[in-house]
């Protein structure tokens, strides 16, 4: 049972589009990180946390320990809203 909804915008639906044609081997661990997201967000392997800086207000999620999901991520709405996803640098 879901308690998060993921919201997609179009910015991050083209940027996961490029990110799997580049990464086609990453399409699993995606996924899964994507479903953990809707069942909890706080699941120790999606090692979420906070940005800091200018992006004090965007959440960081774990694909493995090269890729991450940045999110905006509104608990109280119980929405998570993925703004990019790709290597680490470019993401930040």
């Amino acid at each position: 049972m879901k308690t998060y909804e993921l919201v997609f915008t179009q910015s991050y639906t083209r940027h996961a589009k490029r990110f799997m044609r580049k990464h086609p081997g990453l399409r699993g661990q995606y996924r899964k990180t994507l479903e953990l997201l809707e069942l909890n967000p706080f699941h120790p392997s999606l090692r979420l946390h906070k940005l800091k800086g200018s992006l004090d207000k965007v959440h960081s999620a774990s694909i493995n320990m090269s890729y991450r999901i940045a999110l905006d991520f509104l608990v109280e709405g119980r929405t998570i809203i993925p703004i990019d996803v790709g290597p680490h640098d470019q993401v930040y």
